[in-house]
């Protein structure tokens, strides 16, 4: 090579390298992430999403994206400074609004869910690159949200139910637990918002979760109406009756106990062959046997 070429070679490269090595810097420097646990929309779908790729929404939205979701953890709009209602608009709040994750923002029922328990600790891994500092606000859909409409802020409650600041980066992903409201059922949208106090950058995700539905508790059958009054049947109304029974009288008694489960009181009788009128009787008739034998022998001594 002339000397002259090699030495022009020498001075583009010794004036272009200096422009190039910022913007290498520039990469790595800005923070990337998603949260893996629960599994994001934007990882399950992605080319390391394994298994869940395969799946029919993850299908239909990288049809409709347009493009696999390989930078998934680039999900980021700049300069919001806190102003999330007004910059992201109703039914593309997956997507952040960005095109290149519309398929994110697809109304379906099907996306690959992780099983929470209301009232239960949320235990959150948020992959990232670089360790940066920020805000974690996390939303929950409100009770009744239906997943076949596209999600809108109406969806979520004003204020989070957890926020975590300034986590700490352990082994590439940051942790933090939170408590999950107890009042859900059912398949539900956890909206992470993560704005950067370090860069310019806010990040979205949706990480879809299913609460166990509520069992429907057995109709009441209703009470008698003699139960709605204070009345007493079965068992309980034949106790009540032998307490409000009056006992016996001793002639009853003495005849002999009540048939078993009888409480009424036996009644006394009487009869010819009772009471003072016996004796009179049988004395008079052995007064006509005498008579009658005396006369009889008085007849006969007559005839002798």
């Amino acid at each position: 090579m002339p000397r002259t070429t090699a030495h022009r070679t020498a001075l583009a490269a010794a004036l272009v390298t200096p422009l190039l090595l910022p913007l290498f810097a520039a990469g790595p420097a800005r923070a990337h992430g998603a949260p893996t646990d629960p599994v994001s929309r934007v990882v399950a779908c992605s080319p390391e999403g394994g298994e869940r790729t395969g799946t029919a929404a993850c299908r239909a939205a990288v049809a409709a994206n347009g493009a696999p979701f390989t930078a998934w953890d680039n999900l980021r709009v700049a300069d919001v400074n806190g102003r999330d209602r007004q910059v992201v608009p109703d039914g593309k709040l997956c997507s952040g609004g960005l095109p290149a994750y519309r398929g994110l923002d697809l109304a379906r029922a099907d996306w690959p869910a992780t099983r929470v328990a209301p009232g239960a600790t949320l235990r959150m891994r948020y992959v990232s690159t670089i360790p940066h500092t920020g805000t974690f606000r996390m939303y929950l859909t409100e009770p009744g949200y239906d997943p076949s409409r596209p999600l809108s802020w109406s969806d979520l409650p004003e204020k989070p139910f957890a926020q975590v600041t300034d986590p700490a980066l352990t082994d590439g992903a940051y942790r933090f637990e939170a408590t999950l409201p107890s009042d859900r059922t059912g398949r539900h949208v956890l909206y992470t918002v993560w704005q950067n106090s370090s860069t310019p950058d806010t990040y979205y995700s949706c990480s879809d979760v299913v609460f166990p539905e509520t069992e429907k508790e057995p109709q009441q059958q209703e009470e008698p109406e003699e139960r709605a009054a204070g009345q007493k049947s079965g068992p309980e109304k034949a106790k009540e009756t032998e307490k409000q029974t009056p006992p016996a009288s001793p002639a009853a008694q003495s005849s002999g106990p009540a048939p078993e489960g009888d409480h009424t009181p036996l009644a006394t009788t009487s009869g010819p062959s009772s009471g003072p009128s016996a004796p009179v009787l049988a004395g008079g008739a052995a007064a006509v046997l005498l008579l009658t034998g005396g006369a009889v022998l008085a007849v006969r001594l007559r005839r002798r």
